[in-house]
């Protein structure tokens, strides 16, 4: 299994406009093209890449943070799936819908030693198992 790239992270916030506000202003993001997901939030763009995702809750959970995730993409998924296994560590695996962009796509949750969580995105084409 290769990891090939950061492809995200996500942000918690209760202020969604003052969150892609800094970081428009700041980091000089741009706002884009985000799916319908039936809760609030922005995607924001660097060099026509969605690199990092918002979502807007009421609160957060103090445990929570305000990190949600840090995004990889990902080469080798059944490989990634054995050395999980192997270390008896709990993960969930998704494919994303076909009206999503990227539909097919593997994603592929699972915690690390600080709880922090980590995603792993795959090819619509790898398999899940080794055959």
């Amino acid at each position: 299994m290769t990891i090939c790239g950061l492809d995200h992270f996500t942000v918690l916030t209760n202020d969604l406009d003052a969150t892609v506000e800094f970081y428009r202003q700041v980091l000089g993001l741009e706002t884009g093209p985000r799916p319908a997901f039936p809760f609030p939030g922005a995607w924001l763009y660097g060099d026509g890449v969605a690199l990092l995702h918002v979502i807007e809750k009421a609160s957060i959970p103090n445990e929570a943070g305000v990190l949600d995730h840090v995004a990889f993409r990902g080469v080798g998924l059944a490989a990634l799936i054995e050395r999980l296994q192997a270390r008896h560590l709990a993960y969930d695996l998704h494919r994303l819908p076909n009206e999503l962009p990227g539909a097919g796509v593997w994603q592929l949750f699972f915690h690390d030693p600080n709880g922090a969580r980590i995603e792993v995105d795959f090819a619509a084409d790898e398999r899940p198992t080794v055959s």
